[in-house]
């Protein structure tokens, strides 16, 4: 969860926490997002989301990007 996707993107594209799970596996390119109206509801989604499968997960990307489309331009051009 992060108040600010492009600092958190690049964040990841920098490896700045080099145990986490993106670093440790090269992955840096956004496929999936979702904005929430609090912090609250942002918590409680991601904590269901991380207790849910793998497969869960990937169809939850498909739903939102079927061809897994990197989102990175996206998210960089967004409004602050």
């Amino acid at each position: 969860m992060t108040t600010d996707l492009r600092t958190r993107l690049w964040e990841h594209q920098q490896k700045i926490n080099p145990s986490s799970f993106s670093a440790r596996y090269n992955l840096y390119k956004p496929v999936y997002y979702k904005g929430f109206d609090s912090e609250e509801e942002a918590r409680e989604q991601e904590l269901y989301i991380k207790g849910k499968s793998r497969k869960w997960k990937e169809e939850l990307i498909c739903g939102m990007n079927r061809d897994w489309n990197d989102f990175t331009n996206i998210i960089l051009n967004m409004k602050p």
